[in-house]
């Protein structure tokens, strides 16, 4: 059969298809202002989500001062850098360290601090962290890749609607000459939460 020297692409999934057929109809009816869809869109692409969370960690790992006030009120010290707003009133930064590692969880549904970290994981959501990592969060570490001493402590966060918490991981050795962007690309989400560690 003949092939046409066009490029292909592979079809929208039916999710994407729903999606758009929802945001057309409620266009064409007037209910959605197109650009205030643009505008959501942004916000979630560009001016919420764990790049947030790593520059406030990155900042906290070369500035003293900055970590203090972080520690002392993270909604004030985030807002410092330009990250606040809804989910994010009220937070509280906890400090992994030589002999205490955070883990973060919303055991009654997803409270989680959008301005640093973006949308929550469907991980973080699911019915089985949030008991297992009350219960077991050893166990669960161990799952994603995080194997804790038995002499160090392990804490859980219980976040909710009211206080939401950021992980401050700890520095990785040897990253004493690195920029405070070379370390911001060191933090992952699973840091802040306290499933995960940064790492060189």
């Amino acid at each position: 059969m003949p092939h046409d020297s066009h490029d292909h692409t592979d079809p929208p999934s039916d999710l994407t298809l729903r999606v758009k057929a929802l945001e057309t109809a409620l266009t064409r009816k007037g209910y959605v202002d197109p650009a205030a869809v643009d505008a959501v869109v942004d916000t979630f692409e560009t001016k919420v989500g764990p790049r947030n969370g790593a520059a406030v960690v990155a900042k906290a790992w070369t500035d003293p001062d900055f970590k203090q006030r972080l520690l002392d009120d993270a909604s004030a010290a985030c807002a410092e850098l330009g990250f606040s707003g809804q989910q994010g009133e009220q937070l509280k930064a906890v400090e992994n360290t030589d002999d205490v590692h955070n883990i973060v969880v919303c055991t009654l549904c997803s409270c989680y601090p959008w301005p640093v970290l973006g949308l929550p994981p469907s991980w973080y959501k699911s019915h089985a962290y949030r008991s297992r990592a009350v219960i077991e969060p050893r166990a669960v570490l161990e799952e994603f890749g995080v194997s804790i001493p038995e002499d160090k402590e392990v804490r859980v966060w219980d976040s909710t609607a009211e206080l939401r918490y950021l992980v401050l991981p700890e520095r990785p050795d040897g990253t004493d000459d690195l920029s405070e962007d070379a370390l911001a690309e060191l933090v992952t989400r699973d840091s802040m939460i306290g499933t995960g560690v940064a790492k060189k």
